[in-house]
């Protein structure tokens, strides 16, 4: 169980990483405060495996007009992936994502919402730069060195995801440990030292509690990994770049409200300080950060 005392002595372990600030920047030339108020990312999904039916859109029509309703309830980004990440989803080919982002990324940014592209090809990074996109979700670990020179040269912000393995979808088993932060500084490290040598300045780093690991589908073992990670976020803000957290759903334990369950985690992503929240229910998560007082600016 979780209690006050353990927030105490986590706190008072780490107190030098408590108000270690991190960088500021601006993606699509909208300034990101994140030393000081949260900002939200909302999701739309245009694979139909996806797991999260609600935000699921199989047309590009749709997947705009959803995008749009996320940016109303509050999202500062819109996040938008062409692949599941679900461990048993179709593969779909870089033309195959290419035909699903583009005109979504394309309809998105003319209507003035900040888009982020998720995807590990970097040909397809190109494409989404080309359509308009401000932000790359980076979901893989290999050959990553043209998506930052992309990044670079168009000035494009770059998630770094936290992955055990080439991509999000060939994923190896997770190496659990009770303290996963120095594991995570070490691979953030190397990761932000190679994208800002090739040049990218506007960079956030995510854990990954998000991915499918083969030996993490016990409830009990992943969400405890979930709540420690986001409990201890902060530690991560030592490197410097803001921390992004894709906020899990737990259906063994919410079943019928599971769509709750994203507001729960976000207390505990928030408590340890993180800069972006990424969310399927933006609306939801938004009156969390409200009442708890950490919301600063107006949807």
């Amino acid at each position: 169980m979780l209690t006050l005392e353990d927030l105490q002595r986590l706190a008072d372990t780490h107190r030098d990483s408590l108000a270690h600030p991190v960088r500021e920047f601006d993606i699509g030339r909208k300034p990101f405060a994140f030393n000081s108020r949260p900002h939200l990312m909302g999701v739309v999904n245009l694979s139909p495996d996806s797991w999260y039916r609600e935000s699921v859109c199989l047309h590009a029509e749709a997947a705009v007009q959803r995008g749009k309703r996320l940016a109303t309830e509050g999202a500062d980004i819109v996040d938008v992936g062409a692949e599941s990440s679900v461990l048993d989803a179709s593969r779909v080919d870089e033309a195959g994502q290419n035909s699903r982002l583009l005109p979504v990324i394309r309809g998105l940014c003319e209507a003035g919402i900040l888009v982020s592209a998720e995807t590990y090809h970097a040909s397809v990074a190109e494409r989404c730069l080309d359509a308009g996109a401000h932000m790359l979700n980076l979901t893989g670990t290999v050959k990553t060195d043209n998506i930052f020179r992309l990044a670079a040269e168009r000035k494009a912000a770059v998630i770094l995801c936290y992955v055990e393995g080439d991509d999000v979808r060939s994923v190896k088993d997770f190496s659990l440990q009770d303290d996963m932060v120095p594991r995570m500084k070490e691979y953030f490290a190397r990761k932000v030292d190679e994208a800002v040598r090739l040049g990218v300045t506007r960079i956030l780093i995510d854990p990954g509690l998000g991915f499918y690991y083969r030996n993490l589908q016990d409830s009990a073992v992943r969400v405890r990994h979930q709540m420690r990670t986001f409990l201890n976020t902060f530690r991560l803000r030592e490197l410097g770049w803001p921390v992004c957290h894709a906020l899990p759903h737990a259906f063994e334990y919410f079943e019928d409200e599971v769509r709750c369950a994203e507001p729960f985690f976000a207390v505990l992503a928030l408590l340890g300080k993180t800069s972006l929240l990424r969310t399927h229910e933006v609306a939801k998560v938004r009156a969390v950060t409200r009442s708890l007082g950490v919301w600063t600016s107006p949807c």
